[in-house]
C-alpha cells in the first residue's frame, strides 16, 4: 500500500477524532460554571471559554505524554513518565482491538472481547501464583494457559454461530456477563482467594511469572508492548499473506459467494472466533503479568469495550489498530490528570470516545458538510481494513 492510499484511508479517522475533540471542548466549556457566569460579557466569555478548554486539553496532554512538572529537579526523560503509562495501557488494548478487527474480516462482530479478556486473565493469574517454575518457562506457560482458555471461550461462540446460526453479538454480550460473574465467584473460592483476605482478591503473581520491565521499576513499560506490536505484524501476515486470510476476507465480503467457491464458511467462522478469543486472552495475560500482578473483580476494566472503538477508528487493520490503541490509551490515562488538575470530569473522555464512534459510523455527517467524497461506513471500512 502506498503513502497516498494510506493518507486517504486516514482521512475519516483523523476528521472524526478532530470533530470529537471540538465537540468535547464545547461540552467542557459550556458545562463550567465559571464560563457560564461570564455569558453576559461576550469578550470575557470567549476568553475564559478558550482558557478553560485549553487548560483541560493541556492537562490531558500532560497526563498522557509529557509533564514538565515531573522533569523539574530530575532528568528531562522523567517528564515522559505519563507516556510510559500510556504505552502500558495501549498493549492490552491493542490486542483486544485486533481481536475485534479479525472478527470484522470474517463479517463477524465480536462484542465478547471483555469476557475473553477475563478468561485470559484468570488463566494467566492461576498459573502465575499457583506454580513455581523457571522465569521464562513460567511466563510462557501462563500466557499459553490464558490463550487456550480464552480461545475456547471465543471458539464456543463461533461454533454456535456455525452450527445453529446464533447471532454472535447476542451470544458474546451474554458471555461477557457470565465471565464477569464467574470471575467474581471464583475470587471467593479457596483456590483463588488470597489468604487472610475477605475481599475478592487473588494471590499476587510470582516474580518468575512477571514480564520484564524495560526501564526499571519506576516505569511500568514492559515487554508486553513488543509482544502486542509483534502480534499486530503476525495479524497482517495472516490476513494479507496467507490462504486462510484470503478465505476469511472472502467470507467477510460475501459468505454466499465464498460458499459457492468451495470455502467452508463454518470453519472460517469457528477459526476466526478461536483466534479472536485467543488475542483477547493474551491481552488479559499481558495486563496481569506485566502491570497489575493480581487478579481482581474489575481486572478487565473497559479494555474489551474500548477495543470496539479502537478497531473502528483503526479501520480494522493492524496499522490503524496500533495507532488507535495508543491514542485511546492516552485518553484513558490523561483523563485522570485532566480531572485532578482542572476539575474536568473524567467522563468527558468517554464523551469524546463516543463521538469518535458516532462520526465514524455515520460518515454522511462528515461528507455532507465537509464535501469529502469516498468515505466508507464503519462496518465497511473495518471489513476492508488497512493493508499496510
Amino acid at each position: 500500500m502506498n503513502v497516498k492510499s494510506i493518507a486517504r484511508k486516514a482521512i475519516l479517522p483523523s476528521i472524526a477524532f478532530a470533530l470529537a475533540l471540538f465537540v468535547g471542548g464545547l461540552v467542557i466549556g459550556l458545562t463550567d460554571s465559571r464560563v457560564l457566569s461570564k455569558i453576559s460579557s461576550p469578550i470575557s466569555f470567549i476568553k475564559i471559554f478558550a482558557s478553560t478548554v485549553g487548560n483541560a486539553y493541556l492537562a490531558l496532554f500532560q497526563g498522557a505524554i509529557f509533564d514538565p512538572n515531573l522533569a523539574e529537579g530530575h532528568s528531562f526523560l522523567t517528564g515522559f513518565y505519563p507516556l510510559s503509562q500510556t504505552v502500558v495501557n495501549a498493549a492490552p488494548l491493542m490486542l483486544c482491538g485486533l481481536s475485534v478487527a479479525i472478527a470484522f474480516k470474517a463479517g463477524l462482530f465480536n462484542i465478547g472481547a471483555q469476557g475473553q479478556f477475563i478468561l485470559g486473565a484468570i488463566g494467566a493469574s492461576y498459573v502465575g501464583f499457583h506454580f513455581k517454575l523457571p522465569i521464562v518457562v513460567h511466563i510462557l506457560i501462563a500466557i499459553f494457559a490464558a490463550i487456550v482458555l480464552s480461545a475456547l471461550w471465543g471458539g464456543f461462540v463461533g461454533l454456535l454461530k456455525a452450527k445453529t446460526g446464533a447471532h454472535e453479538v447476542i451470544v458474546t454480550i451474554m458471555l461477557n456477563y457470565i465471565a464477569a460473574n464467574f470471575l467474581l465467584w471464583l475470587l471467593g473460592t479457596s483456590a483463588f482467594l488470597r489468604p487472610g483476605r475477605l475481599d475478592p482478591l487473588a494471590p499476587p503473581i510470582a516474580e518468575s511469572a512477571r514480564l520484564l520491565r524495560l526501564f526499571g521499576q519506576n516505569y511500568s513499560v514492559n515487554v508486553g508492548i513488543f509482544i502486542s506490536v509483534f502480534v499486530a505484524f503476525l495479524f497482517w501476515l495472516l490476513i494479507n499473506r496467507s490462504t486462510w486470510g484470503f478465505k476469511t476476507r472472502a467470507v467477510g465480503a460475501n459468505s454466499s459467494a465464498a460458499k459457492t467457491a468451495g470455502i467452508s464458511v463454518q470453519k472460517i467462522t469457528v477459526g476466526t472466533m478461536l483466534i479472536a478469543g485467543g488475542l483477547s486472552g493474551l491481552a488479559g495475560a499481558i495486563h496481569v503479568l506485566g502491570f497489575q500482578y493480581e487478579l481482581t473483580a474489575d481486572v478487565a476494566g473497559s479494555f474489551g469495550f474500548d477495543a470496539i472503538t479502537v478497531a473502528l477508528l483503526g479501520r480494522g487493520g493492524p496499522v490503524g489498530v496500533v495507532l488507535a490503541s495508543l491514542l485511546f490509551a492516552g485518553l484513558r490515562v490523561g483523563g485522570s490528570t485532566m480531572q485532578a488538575n482542572v476539575q474536568v470530569p473524567v467522563e468527558i473522555v468517554l464523551v469524546i470516545q463516543a463521538l469518535v464512534v458516532l462520526f465514524i459510523a455515520a460518515p454522511g455527517l462528515i461528507t455532507r458538510y465537509l464535501k469529502i467524497k469516498n468515505l466508507e461506513s464503519g462496518q465497511e471500512m473495518a471489513s476492508k481494513g488497512w493493508n499496510g
